[in-house]
């Protein structure tokens, strides 16, 4: 039955792209062949690049520069160009890239020449057939004179991509399997790549990509279109060498430091840091949109956020203000948001949320994924499709009021105790809500609040103010966390018997530090 939900998704998520008649004779089905005969043999990993370019450390890569006159179809009429990668730091070894046109299939070879290295010495280290670790996707989105990267594949089966306002942050994967597991997580990894040249004038261009893991195969089928929102049309056929515990579909990798709902780090002057502030999610069968602020937790944590007929979920950065978070380098408030919106019936599962602890910016730690509810097993197939968005505060047509800003904090009851006035452990919990209906309310609307305690949280009040300063509807609430420290809470505002917001839900383990510094 899973594999039936999954075909239906997968036929109705293929886009035509018209091609040079030629170029034909290679499709798809050439690299479901690739990858269903590959997970027939044993996993072979990949040959890695030489150690002297894997211990390179991030800043040091990116002294190795592509020579953007070396791109391929540089000067084409189409507006699409592609600048290669070389293999180094984060990018462990090389890839297979292939140029598809009008005269067939031919594979790209590695010219050192095309790249600018940080001294000659260097230089003579570079191996003549060391090959090539990823690519980036270029297309005059600002400016029709200039060449911009909307979209970059390399490492593993990453790739990210970023609307015309956007600049780099989160990224995507092919797969995810087994992450947040004490197990371990397994890193399958595309290893080779196929370029559709794009036809003059086109606004959308073809790649195609080939992944290997231990535990699984995939041949993939991306359409790529740049924009204000950039949008992937993302076809996928999977083969499994053996049965995966916790495998994750359309899976999101993010970063989150601290926030305005966090404790700032001891030294911190700015704001926020972050690349995503929350995950959204979808259930078609309720119709509800889940709103998840994210955390850096002390310890791992995994969640949980069933649906019967998901229609979306995604990593959104909903602060898109400069004084946010004040840092001219980043630039943390442009940022894109992600957005899966799975094509066809893709059954009952989860959406599974990991937040792992980090002590820095440099490391993404959040990662979202779809988990079907059927098992998957050695020797099984699965096809599936989605779209996928990359872009700003329109990246998701969300209808209703959204929740803008989470704060949360000890209220003082008096001067020798701390507690929300009085009530012993509690905390103060501050949820902004904006957009939607909301937009249209007077001021003394009667909009109440919903409030429900999860997990044995107590809510011992909870009320909503409308703050003119901010044309926004303050909720307040007053949360009591379980015996065991876990603070957990849903929330949405209403009108009579009509929600008028997202539901905004919420878990705040102990040993945060919100309360003090233990904890």
């Amino acid at each position: 039955m899973l594999r039936q939900k999954f075909l239906i998704g997968y036929l109705l998520g293929l886009v035509w792209v018209p091609l040079p008649a030629a170029a034909q004779d290679f499709d798809f089905a050439d690299v479901v062949e690739r990858a269903r005969t590959l997970a027939q043999d044993p996993y072979r990993a990949p040959q890695p690049a030489p150690q002297f370019l894997r211990d390179l450390s991030y800043d040091q890569y990116r002294d190795i520069r592509f020579r953007p006159g070396a791109s391929l179809w540089r000067g084409g009429k189409s507006g699409f160009e592609v600048m290669l990668m070389a293999p180094g730091s984060y990018y462990g070894h090389a890839v297979t890239l292939h140029e598809v046109d009008a005269e067939g299939v031919r594979q790209l070879p590695f010219d050192k020449d095309n790249f600018s290295w940080p001294n000659d010495a260097f230089a003579k280290r570079i191996p003549a057939d060391l090959g090539y670790s990823g690519f980036k996707l270029t297309y005059p989105m600002d400016d029709e004179a200039g060449q911009d990267q909307f979209v970059v594949f390399a490492g593993a089966s990453y790739f990210r991509a970023v609307g015309a306002d956007n600049r780099f942050g989160l990224s995507a994967r092919g797969i995810a399997i087994d992450t947040g597991l004490a197990s371990g997580e397994e890193y399958p990894a595309f290893t080779e790549f196929w370029l559709e040249r794009p036809a003059a004038d086109a606004d959308a261009m073809v790649v195609y990509g080939l992944l290997d893991g231990p535990s699984v195969t995939g041949a993939y089928r991306f359409v790529v279109r740049p924009g204000n929102t950039t949008r992937l049309d993302v076809s996928a056929r999977l083969f499994f060498r053996d049965g995966v515990a916790m495998l994750g579909l359309a899976p999101l990798t993010s970063m989150f430091y601290y926030g305005e709902n966090t404790p700032r780090p001891v030294g911190e002057w700015r704001p926020q840091v972050h690349d995503s502030d929350g995950l959204l999610v979808h259930d078609g069968m309720t119709g509800e949109w889940l709103w998840r602020p994210l955390i850096n937790p002390r310890s791992l944590r995994v969640s949980f956020l069933q649906a019967t007929d998901i229609r979306g979920f995604g990593l959104i950065q909903r602060d898109r203000a400069f004084h946010q978070f004040e840092d001219g380098e980043a630039r943390y408030d442009q940022r894109p948001s992600a957005w899966v919106e799975p094509v066809g019936d893709w059954g009952s599962g989860e959406v599974v949320l990991v937040e792992i602890p980090t002590r820095g910016e440099s490391n993404d730690n959040v990662v979202a994924f779809w988990h079907p509810q059927d098992e998957i097993g050695a020797n099984e197939e699965m096809e599936l499709a989605y779209r996928l968005f990359f872009g700003g505060e329109d990246t998701v047509r969300q209808p209703g009021g959204r929740a803008l800003r989470t704060y949360v904090g000890s209220d003082v009851g008096d001067a020798n105790r701390i507690g929300g006035g009085g009530a012993d452990n509690a905390l103060r919990v501050v949820v902004d809500f904006a957009g939607g209906e909301l937009s249209a309310l007077a001021p003394d609307a009667a909009v109440v609040s919903d409030v429900t305690g999860v997990a044995e949280t107590e809510v011992l009040e909870h009320y909503v103010e409308y703050l003119p300063a901010k044309q926004a509807w303050r909720l307040s609430m007053l949360l009591r966390p379980a015996a065991s420290g876990l603070m957990a809470a849903r929330a949405f505002l209403r009108l009579g018997d009509r929600a008028l917001t997202e539901t905004w839900t919420y878990e705040l383990p102990a040993q945060t530090g919100i309360r003090g510094p233990s904890q």
